[in-house]
């Protein structure tokens, strides 16, 4: 496995597990209300999600190969910073938010089949929860360093899928605290990498600049073997310049430091069971 492939295999994993708890919260709620006719119309905006996250994807692909040159390093660059600001939202916004999930989701469900319109209420319910997972993923794809991630995804994916399944059958079971928060830290140095990588091809286009910190080419290039795998993982440089590290260690410490803000808020606050409806 490359590379790339190992970053592909993360960025599928956190992201396909967030959409498989999502999916499997919404069918087990629905289950245990005596609506399993409902479940096709969960899936149907599980397909409709999916196929707008490819398509995303596609543009993204497709954009990237009308530039050339210097637009192209430019846009790689603004993609790489945008790809990490929505990691690092998600990334928050699960520390926030995961602890109310299962709530909201059964609130939604509730609200759908009290108004009467169940297909379309839950239909969109799985499309844009879903979708901002998809949109995310396709886009954190995308930007992730190297070529040939499709295997990675792939796998990931896979092992998404059989936790999900755990999660719907064993839900109470599994740690999914302890999952979160240590992929949410993985997370957070990937996502540093990103802002690096960002700033280097703004630095090669010509539009930042600085002096060399050091030059470990001749010992751990980052082309290939382990400075390859740290380079997709964590945005390692054989030769960086002084902005590209200050980069990363300046985004590192301020997402920490929101992480750990938003671990303290959310122990301060406590948390509602929605019960199902009668």
């Amino acid at each position: 496995m490359s590379a790339a492939d190992v970053s592909a295999l993360v960025i599928a994993l956190r992201e396909g597990v967030e959409m498989t708890l999502i999916v499997g919260i919404v069918l087990a709620y629905l289950t245990r209300i005596g609506a399993r006719r409902a479940h096709r119309f969960v899936w149907a905006g599980v397909g409709a999600a999916a196929i707008v996250s490819l398509a995303f994807l596609g543009v993204l692909n497709a954009l990237n190969a009308e530039f050339k040159g210097t637009t192209e390093k430019i846009y790689e660059g603004a993609t790489l910073l945008l790809a990490a600001a929505f990691l690092t939202w998600m990334i928050l916004w699960m520390l926030e938010r995961s602890r109310y999930l299962k709530t909201e989701l059964q609130r939604g469900v509730q609200e759908a089949l009290a108004a009467g319109g169940a297909v379309w209420g839950l239909f969109l319910l799985a499309f844009f929860t879903v979708a901002r997972e998809g949109v995310e993923t396709a886009l954190l794809l995308f930007a992730a360093p190297g070529e040939g991630k499709l295997f990675g995804a792939v796998v990931g994916f896979a092992i998404a899928i059989g936790i999900g399944v755990l999660i719907y059958v064993y839900g109470r079971r599994l740690d999914l605290a302890t999952f979160f928060r240590v992929t949410g830290i993985m997370l957070i140095v990937f996502a540093a990498g990103l802002v690096t990588h960002g700033v280097h091809e703004f630095v090669e286009a010509g539009l930042a600049g600085g002096p060399t910190l050091f030059d470990l080419g001749q010992v751990l290039p980052d082309s290939d073997g382990v400075g390859a795998v740290l380079r997709t993982l964590i945005g390692y440089s054989a030769d960086p310049t002084l902005l590209e590290g200050a980069s990363w260690g300046g985004y590192f410490v301020l997402a920490w430091a929101l992480a750990k803000a938003r671990v303290f808020a959310r122990r301060l606050v406590p948390t509602t069971e929605v019960r199902p409806a009668q």
